[in-house]
């Protein structure tokens, strides 16, 4: 007999809805151009994973709302705002824990009415949508010359040691957790003794 039914008809019992995921990654940047290393964040321990509720408006300066248990109490779960910067290895995953639906829901939790019941879910496409996009990072291009980072183009991880731009080659002078920076000079060429 041949299975008809598609992957996406079957719904695993005592699912109680889809989310978007992510973990904290081992270490984490911060301070003055990311020279604070840290491991994990402030609230929540490396590898730690965060539940990812849809967005209804966009935070601001690349942070987002996230589920997970606290650094300092793991057995219950907070809901924070969190940099997307340190987050990593998103993917999708299944809810089946009413203390998750709970702080899914926030506010809008109505526990006499759907005790049981995502308010705002994801669609499992939707959530493994939004991973795909995320799991593609490219870093930020900074140019010399120019204070900001160029918003119109970035480069893959890792960089490549030269780009050209509007028909000027840029060389990679440095390359950190905040992005690559490209110089117009190129680099010094390393001396080695005849032999």
């Amino acid at each position: 007999m041949t299975e008809t039914a598609s992957a996406e008809e079957h719904t695993p019992d005592g699912l109680l809805g889809w989310c978007l995921v992510a973990n904290v990654p081992r270490e984490t940047a911060h301070g003055e151009s990311g020279l604070d290393i840290q491991h994990g964040t402030k609230h929540f321990r490396a590898g730690t994973l965060l539940w990812l509720p849809p967005v209804r408006w966009d935070s601001g300066h690349g942070r987002r709302p996230a589920v997970g248990r606290h650094r300092g109490n793991s057995r219950r779960y907070v809901h924070m705002i969190v940099r997307a910067d340190d987050l990593e290895n998103f993917r999708v995953k299944g809810v089946y824990s009413e203390a998750l639906v709970r702080s899914l829901n926030g506010y809008a939790h109505d526990p006499a009415a759907a005790p049981r019941t995502l308010q705002n879910p994801w669609s499992r496409e939707q959530a493994q949508n939004w991973a795909d996009h995320c799991n593609r990072h490219r870093e930020p291009l900074f140019l010399e010359g120019h204070r900001y980072a160029h918003t119109r183009i970035s480069v893959p991880n890792p960089p490549p040691a030269e780009i050209r731009i509007d028909g000027e080659t840029f060389h990679l002078a440095r390359y950190g957790t905040r992005g690559a920076h490209y110089s117009r000079t190129p680099p010094p060429v390393e001396w080695a003794p005849e032999q």
